[in-house]
């Protein structure tokens, strides 16, 4: 294809949102001319899936439940007054409790103010609260955010010894839906444990993000804590940032909420028309449904060319991949769907896996979000005549030619700046083009089962390890194998091997190993002060 060919394509293809001011070019996408002919019925059977959703209709009929996070940045559009106002009441509370906390009216015990935030959360509820915070944050925020967003003991031990004696005027954020995510549960015993260490009473420095009637809930009004904000049935926690879950830490940290709710608003508004060139996410969704066949075949790679959206993929990663990924349809048709992301930022990645992507495996096709402002202020010419934005605007685009070249597929999100606004619509698109693609593919985005199942086995196996604790025996060690034997579990021998294993390299949890002649042949027994299980 010729450079005219191109740049015809490029003007016929390229869909601009004035609301926004982002634009979508799929024109380096190999889908043939009729194409969108073709798609023109399950396109519009999408979008009026699409507008059910947003009109209330069930998304999981199974378990009852609507889908409105769409609702959380136009109230006006949720299918009960009831809704609208909660959503209203809840961002009002969320704004007038970080105003406060800002003017020193909430404020620690013996301390002038807050000046941290602590996110406990895991998911959807650490994942949009750390991307807002790293993208958008700056040297004037009004407060520092920290995350604990794993059960891993010494991840724990990390951000709370960075963090040190400056828990002192750190605000907790413990955020979980259900209340009973143990990830999250940990951490929140963890940080208490460290406040009391500190002398300090958790529940004056805590604020929960919940389900109403939560065990999370129950707990904060029982001793007492500074505040509860509601998650709602109907909010996912891949799709909750507009949520108090996101705003709530943003608000803290000095973002601006409301910019960053109307730009995901505006992009709303956009991508709800049926006119397919004029709604980058139905293109998006069709190139989506193109590049893999419909079934997943090539990977999704993300390219930000902006330190600040570092973690734009591991964003997209939970958002595409939990909605996505499923082994029925909605006909219970046995297809296990799914869309893999990965990704990093250029031009870092010129130097990473590029390489691969211009020359190995043809099994992805590319994503480059571009940001066409470089900086707040002026650039300083590293060359006569250029900046070192200047050079990563080139990597950006000489990357793409390169790997068009080589037949490799790609489209481009160009943004005019990164701000509140245009993070809100980036991500606004992305959850509708995700909606979209899932009703093309004929599965249930907001519905994951696979997820649960790994929380039940992952309880199965403390279970086992209970029941390890309780009976291996002081004066007699025993192997893997006679342990297995001992609590009724001889076919679980290979998990109560990495049970005792975890146990034995973790002195305090008081198991002792004895090494056998290999390790599979190794003896465990208790040591005389016994720990807990």
């Amino acid at each position: 294809m010729t450079g005219q060919q191109l740049w015809e394509r490029y003007q016929r293809h390229l869909c601009t949102c004035p609301r926004t001011g982002i634009q979508l070019d799929i024109s380096r996408m190999p889908f043939p001319d009729d194409y969108f002919a073709r798609m023109a019925e399950p396109i519009g059977k999408a979008c009026c899936a699409m507008d059910a959703l947003e009109g209330g209709a069930l998304a999981n009929a199974d378990e009852g439940r609507q889908v409105g996070h769409y609702w959380l940045r136009d109230p006006s559009r949720a299918p009960s007054p009831e809704f609208a106002a909660d959503i209203s009441e809840t961002l009002s509370q969320v704004k007038t409790f970080a105003g406060d906390v800002h003017s020193r009216k909430v404020r620690p015990a013996g301390a002038e103010g807050f000046e941290n935030v602590l996110v406990v959360g895991i998911g959807g509820s650490a994942l949009g609260p750390q991307l807002l915070a790293d993208a958008l944050g700056s040297s004037a925020d009004r407060m520092r955010v920290s995350l604990l967003d794993n059960t891993d003991p010494d991840g724990i031990d990390r951000t709370l010894a960075d963090l040190g004696e400056a828990l002192r005027h750190t605000l907790t954020l413990v955020i979980s839906k259900s209340g009973g995510t143990k990830e999250t549960r940990n951490g929140m015993v963890e940080v208490a444990h460290t406040y009391r260490n500190l002398g300090l009473d958790f529940a004056r420095h805590a604020i929960a993000v919940t389900g109403r009637d939560s065990a999370l809930h129950r707990r904060s009004r029982e001793e007492n804590w500074l505040a509860m904000f509601p998650m709602w049935d109907w909010v996912g926690g891949r799709t909750s940032v507009t949520s108090a879950v996101g705003m709530l830490p943003a608000a803290l940290q000095g973002i601006d909420v409301d910019a960053f709710l109307a730009g995901a608003r505006d992009m709303d508004a956009t991508t709800r028309q049926h006119d397919v060139p004029s709604n980058p996410a139905a293109l998006m969704a069709l190139m989506w449904h193109h590049a893999t066949e419909g079934r997943g075949s090539k990977d999704l790679v993300i390219l930000p060319y902006k330190d600040r959206l570092a973690l734009l993929a591991r964003y997209l990663q939970q958002l595409v991949m939990e909605s996505l990924g499923k082994e029925v349809d909605l006909r219970g048709n046995v297809v296990r769907q799914g869309l893999t992301v990965y990704g990093n930022k250029g031009s870092t990645d010129q130097h990473a896996y590029v390489q691969q992507l211009r020359e190995g495996v043809h099994n992805f096709f590319v994503t480059f979000v571009e940001v066409l402002r470089d900086r707040p202020g002026t650039s300083v010419p590293v060359e006569p005549g250029v900046t070192s934005g200047d050079y990563l605007h080139g990597f950006l685009l000489g990357t793409r030619e390169a790997l068009f070249e080589k037949g490799r597929a790609s489209m481009t999100i160009t943004l005019p700046e990164l701000n509140a606004g245009t993070l809100g619509a980036l991500i606004a698109l992305y959850e509708r083009t995700v909606g979209l693609y899932a009703s093309l593919i004929d599965v249930n985005a907001y519905h994951q089962p696979g997820v649960e199942a790994g929380k039940k086995a992952a309880e199965r196996v403390i279970d086992l390890q209970r029941r390890i604790c309780e009976t291996l025996p002081y004066d007699r060690p025993q192997t893997a194998t006679e342990v297995a034997a001992a609590i009724d579990a001889p076919d679980e021998v290979e998990t109560v091997f990495k049970v005792l294993e975890h146990l034995a390299a973790n002195p305090d949890r008081g198991v002792l190993r004895t090494s056998g002649g290999e390790p599979l042949q190794a003896r465990y027994h208790r040591s005389e002060q016994r720990s807990g299980g």
